[in-house]
């Protein structure tokens, strides 16, 4: 369970930093200058903050589930005689 909390950390403060980061740069491009080119970079950093954050999330399920998978008893099949 650690590993998969330090896992989310690490990604729930990568993606809060670049989100930051996207949203600074898409009200600076919006409201301060006259470059539009900023207000587009600023939107593409925001959507890649939510796509690291969704992707790490993924990985940390998928982990779980297949840690789970393995559990229960093991079923042989029945030999005859």
């Amino acid at each position: 369970m650690e590993t998969r909390a330090k896992l989310l950390n690490a990604v729930k403060y990568i993606g809060g930093t670049v989100l930051s980061i996207g949203i600074l740069i898409f009200l600076i491009g919006f409201f301060g200058n006259d470059y539009t080119i900023l207000t587009s970079i600023g939107v593409g950093t925001i959507v890649g903050a939510v796509f690291i954050f969704l992707m790490g999330v993924f990985f940390v399920v998928t982990e779980e589930m297949l840690e789970k998978t393995y559990k229960g008893e093991k079923v042989l099949p029945k030999l005859n005689k």
